[in-house]
């Protein structure tokens, strides 16, 4: 991959990252914390193929598995951080398909969303922070 690609790859999928982030704070406040959630995921799946591609030099795979995103990408995280990125990968997968939705609405309270809320946030700013770092 040219540096010049790469480059506008990385920020094409950060841009992407932080808009998708900010459309999930919006759904928060309008109290659609499934979709909030969704959108969390999104982001994050987003800023770690970011980190994909300048790691590896080419495209990210088309996979929605976050915690093995941050392990392709060699990204050190705690145990607790990849328990996160597994109950976060749920959120796409529960958002998505109806027969299965139901269990994620039961699981989006409020306090709940807010948690993963932060925790994407958390994420986020750290994953940011890598892209920068050669």
């Amino acid at each position: 991959m040219e540096i010049k690609e790469k480059d506008e790859l990385q920020k094409a999928w950060l841009k992407s990252a932080k808009e998708d982030f900010q459309i999930a704070k919006d759904l928060v406040g309008m109290k659609h914390y499934q979709w909030a959630l969704f959108l969390c995921h999104i982001a994050i799946e987003k800023v770690l193929k970011a980190n994909y591609i300048k790691i590896k030099d080419q495209y990210p795979p088309p996979i929605h598995k976050l915690a093995k995103l941050a392990t392709d990408c060699k990204i050190v995280l705690t145990e607790v951080q990849i328990n996160e990125l597994k109950e976060m990968t749920t959120f796409h997968i529960e958002a998505r398909y109806d027969v299965i939705k139901d269990k994620l609405y039961k699981k989006a309270t409020k306090e709940f969303t807010l948690k993963y809320f932060e925790i994407t946030k958390e994420l986020l700013n750290y994953f940011i922070s890598l892209i920068g770092k050669t």
